[in-house]
């Protein structure tokens, strides 16, 4: 029995039967021979924290734009929370905690220079639309390793798919994800904007703090509490409803005071008309899109509008402004 069957076997002996075990996988588009070491969805996690796209997170706004200072959250950071936030309440319900990290680092994949301005300046300008949790897969059915994709299994896809706030992920290690990213994204993004001196803890209605806590570690540990709780020995990933609808009414909270705070979105604007005016220029031009891109065009056949998103959206914030630069600002003449 190799290594892979062993942890298999574990799986069947130690995990709650509402789990998604790895050798019940719907399996890949493309098959491939199983590894004698990892399981399937170990073989998902390795590849997405392996790619490209992954390393990019490192340098994608999450919700404040080019901060100055190291301790602003990025895209990268944020995964890596909903990831922890994930595993947590996987292994406490004896759920497959793998899956959930193999669909928690790959869920932001497909998301834009300068967080969801940039997902609005190209879902505005591209007749075809944008939305980051379609590029998410986008990207790991096809743009990875030049047109291959990474061959995920159906299950890490289906969570990555549905982890936005209407999704119905197929599995209950998507649905961890699909919490845990709201509850991730709600209580760093107070923190940054206490930091950035636009939100006080004391600005936030007492209703909300009664029940969830009084500092972001507080809300954090009362929010996957619940989440465990409610969740013990259901087929199903839920909270109290009380909880929930407080969740839900912080969020709201968080969209007018911070998502849509004129101080905190001072330079969304100009994100907007940069994202837009290079997706112009290479409708025009076509022809200087990297050579890979073109391939998809020429060779793949896609949607010439949709390889242009491909390539904006897979830029970093600073790889934007850089390109930006080269094609819209004059330079100096040097002899």
């Amino acid at each position: 029995m190799s290594i892979r069957e062993e942890a298999e076997q574990r799986e069947l002996e130690y995990f709650s039967p509402y789990a998604a075990y790895s050798r019940d996988t719907r399996g890949r588009e493309r098959q491939e021979l199983p590894c004698d070491i990892r399981t399937e969805y170990q073989r998902d996690r390795d590849r997405i924290l392996h790619s490209k796209s992954f390393r990019r997170l490192k340098h994608k706004t999450q919700v404040f734009l080019s901060p100055q200072g190291d301790h602003y959250r990025t895209r990268l950071t944020h995964t890596l929370e909903v990831s922890q936030l994930s595993r947590t309440i996987a292994k406490a319900l004896l759920l497959n905690d793998d899956l959930v990290d193999a669909i928690a680092l790959g869920h932001d994949l497909g998301h834009t220079p300068f967080g969801h301005a940039g997902e609005r300046a190209l879902n505005q300008v591209c007749p075809c639309g944008f939305a980051h949790f379609e590029q998410s897969v986008r990207v790991v059915e096809l743009l990875e390793k030049k047109g291959e994709g990474l061959n995920l299994t159906w299950e890490v896809r289906d969570g990555i798919k549905n982890h936005r706030t209407s999704g119905n992920p197929s599995t209950l290690e998507g649905k961890i994800v699909r919490y845990c990213d709201k509850i991730a994204y709600i209580n760093h993004d107070i923190d940054d904007a206490e930091r950035a001196g636009i939100l006080r803890e004391a600005d936030i209605p007492e209703e909300y703090r009664r029940i969830m806590g009084y500092s972001t570690r507080e809300r954090l540990n009362t929010l996957i509490h619940d989440v465990i709780r409610s969740s013990q020995g259901k087929n199903d990933i839920v909270m109290s409803p009380q909880m929930e609808e407080a969740m839900q009414e912080l969020r709201k909270f968080m969209f007018v005071h911070v998502y849509h705070n004129p101080l905190a979105k001072t330079e969304e604007g100009k994100a907007v008309g940069m994202i837009q005016s290079l997706y112009e220029y290479y409708e025009k031009h076509v022809e200087k899109l990297p050579a890979e891109y073109i391939d998809l065009i020429e060779k793949r056949g896609e949607q010439t509008q949709r390889v242009i998103c491909d390539y904006i959206s897979g830029m970093t914030d600073q790889y934007s402004i850089q390109k930006f630069s080269e094609l819209f600002i004059p330079k100096s003449w040097q002899v």
